[in-house]
């Protein structure tokens, strides 16, 4: 790609993160993308098939940061991993909201691809291999872990929607209670 496609590229992705993170994935248009990119309607499709395409090129982008994220987790216990991906992800919130709202926080299933499913996966089963070595240890309760996996993330998220309205910072008690709670909710 010449250095001006990739640059034309960056900025539709740019204004349809925006876009749909504000409006919705529905509610947006490729006119409203192309404007807000500040190029033609028909030049969205010589970078990106459709904009259901669009959408699951930016959902696997921040399902691979957050897997990442998670990865990066090296804390010496279960728990203190968990801390650390939370941290992470809150920290990734507060940097660019947007990425955090399409991947974690808004539901896209109906126009989610393969490969954006796989992606998902690959971000869950990293938690859940962390939850696992808590299991093994006796630090989670017996139970399916990939339950305990989104029990965790669902009390995470709800910090994580807090941060990305603006409503709590990285080092509000709020955030802290949060991650403590996610913890609580599935240790042994």
């Amino acid at each position: 790609m010449s250095p001006a496609a990739e640059l034309t590229h960056q900025r539709l992705i740019r204004a349809a993160l925006e876009l749909f993170s504000s409006r919705g994935y529905h509610d947006t248009t490729t006119a409203q993308i192309a404007k807000k990119a500040g190029v033609a309607e028909g030049t969205i499709y010589r970078h990106f098939p459709s904009k259901q395409q669009l959408l699951n090129e930016l959902y696997r982008a921040a399902l691979r940061w957050a897997a990442k994220t998670a990865e990066d987790s090296s804390g010496a216990t279960p728990q203190a991993r968990l801390a650390l991906v939370a941290q992470g992800l809150i920290e990734g919130a507060v940097r660019d909201p947007a990425v955090v709202k399409i991947g974690l926080l808004e539901r896209h299933d109906a126009v989610l691809d393969d490969e954006s499913r796989r992606t998902a996966r690959e971000f869950r089963m990293g938690l859940e291999r962390v939850i696992a070595q808590g299991k093994a240890e006796g630090a989670v309760r017996p139970g399916a872990v990939d339950v305990w996996a989104g029990v965790w993330l669902t009390v995470v998220s709800y910090a994580l929607e807090k941060v990305v309205a603006k409503d709590w910072k990285p080092g509000d008690a709020g955030v802290g209670l949060v991650i403590e709670g996610a913890w609580e909710a599935i240790s042994a």
